[in-house]
């Protein structure tokens, strides 16, 4: 029987590039005080020997986890994984967090966390208390949280905040939501619709006002009328079918909707369905997510692709720059979606 590969330590690569443990330790660790060519001198040796720096080890020092946690809200997450309808929120993020910790040399831990005030400070200090996360990652309706900014705050941990405009401590991160809405509306507008209705998210979610602005200016700079136009759902496949039963029984029957998720967009596909109306010919139809089972209904649906993944990877590049300089970036930072046009979208009938 062959006998296991000896692991690659921190010892080899010191030997292979000539060097003492110290140095070595400084290059992995971004420490101060190493000239430029002996840091590639080490990085090298390194790459020479396909060593993989243990975080064990990295945390050693006292001063970095080698950790980013991300945290999402408890209850809608896991009703989310149970009713196993396509979302991929929690994908996206992991897509975008893992891989660009892994460029860093970081880890990132993925946790949910209650939204309910008397929960969230309790759960949040323990995972902060066992991880000791360098950065933490907020995600809605988190972002916006007082309580848990003001503990990472006392805790003098840096953290994202995805889906906010918030100003103050924290590096803020949105996915132009309000100009999504915008591109949507008019898109539908170009085609010739002219009673455009719109179901927007929960309340509890800024994102969802964004959405409605980005939706009423496009309606105002058009001369087009929004008044009773607007119904609200929770982002939720009953409540888009609602909402959307709400709309298309209103005397100003609209000729085409947006939607702020897929699961809503769906529920009007139904909600259509059972009016007798045609989707794109009689309904044009426009969806906020782009998740996976968007292409498969009939028609598939036009749709506001959400740059989740690029987001959380832009959250975690600021993260460790703000650990690395101490200096978190200041402002609102836009990553922008796109949207991708299928077959749920025509010019209204004549």
């Amino acid at each position: 029987m062959s006998s296991r590969r000896q692991a690659v330590t921190i010892k080899h690569v010191a030997a292979h590039a000539g060097v003492s443990l110290q140095t070595v330790s400084r290059v992995i660790n971004d420490g101060p005080n190493v000239r430029p060519a002996m840091r590639e001198r080490v990085q090298a040796a390194i790459d020479a020997l396909g060593y993989v720096p243990s975080i064990a080890a990295q945390r050693m020092n006292g001063k970095r986890s080698y950790l980013i946690l991300a945290i999402n809200d408890r209850e809608r997450t896991i009703a989310d994984w149970r009713s196993r309808e396509g979302g991929d929120w929690v994908d996206q993020m992991l897509l975008g967090g893992m891989l660009k910790c892994a460029e860093h040399g970081y880890r990132l831990i993925f946790e949910l966390v209650d939204t309910h005030n008397d929960h969230v400070e309790r759960e949040l200090a323990a995972a902060l208390a066992s991880l000791r996360p360098d950065g933490v990652v907020l995600t809605p309706p988190h972002s916006d949280n007082p309580l848990i900014g003001r503990l990472l705050d006392e805790h003098n941990i840096p953290y994202a905040r995805i889906g906010s405009k918030e100003q103050g401590s924290g590096i803020s991160l949105t996915m132009d939501d309000e100009g999504s809405a915008r591109a949507a509306t008019e898109h539908l507008i170009a085609l010739g619709h002219r009673a455009i209705g719109f179901i927007a998210g929960p309340t509890e979610y800024s994102l969802s006002e964004w959405r409605v602005a980005g939706w009423r200016d496009a309606m105002d700079a058009a001369g087009l009328p929004a008044d009773g136009l607007l119904a609200r759902g929770d982002f939720t496949y009953r409540s888009g079918f609602s909402a959307a039963q709400d709309l298309l029984t209103r005397p100003q029957r609209p000729t085409a909707i947006v939607a702020s998720s897929d699961q809503m967009t769906l529920a009007a596909l139904e909600a259509a369905s059972a009016a007798g109306l045609d989707v794109p010919h009689d309904l044009s139809l426009i969806s906020f997510d782009n998740t996976p089972i968007v292409r498969f209904s009939q028609p598939p649906l036009t749709a506001i692709d959400q740059p989740i993944a690029e987001t959380v990877a832009r959250a975690v590049d600021l993260l460790i720059e703000a650990v690395k300089t101490g200096a978190p970036t200041s402002g609102v930072v836009t990553v922008s979606g796109a949207l991708i046009e299928r077959s749920s979208t025509t010019p209204p009938p004549t």
